[in-house]
């Protein structure tokens, strides 16, 4: 179910209610988030405005990891170390962009931002 960004029924000021003047539209709809955790690969395609489609990771298990010599390396996500956008996605280990996550190589941050690229890439953070 989408939830809309727009409220079209305010209250006055006084605390009367008001009509809305029109109806919701389509480009004002909203969706939840993906929250891409750690798992096995699960994908979801979501259409979009303009009849696009934008592909969500749900669920990841790999990441494409570039390393000091600008090679890059699809390694296996083993947790999450650190999440600046929520305290709560850290502990329910969700992976969104500036993620710190823990990889076979290392630490690395998500520069990708899964739930809206369908893919979570990474770079390697010297320690």
């Amino acid at each position: 179910m989408a939830k809309s960004v727009e409220n079209l029924r305010k209250r006055k000021v006084s605390g009367g209610r008001r009509k809305a003047a029109r109806s919701r539209r389509a480009y004002e709809r909203d969706r939840y988030p993906a929250e891409t955790t750690i798992g096995e690969e699960i994908v979801a395609i979501k259409l979009v405005r303009g009849g696009n489609i934008k592909i969500a990771v749900e669920k990841a298990q790999y990441a494409n990891v570039v390393d000091e010599s600008n090679k890059v390396q699809r390694v296996k996500i083993l947790g999450v170390a650190k999440n600046p956008a929520n305290k709560e996605y850290e502990r329910r280990q969700v992976i969104t962009k500036g993620t710190l996550i823990k990889t076979e190589l290392g630490l690395a941050k998500v520069t990708s931002r899964p739930g809206q690229h369908g893919v979570v890439n990474a770079v390697l953070v010297k320690s």
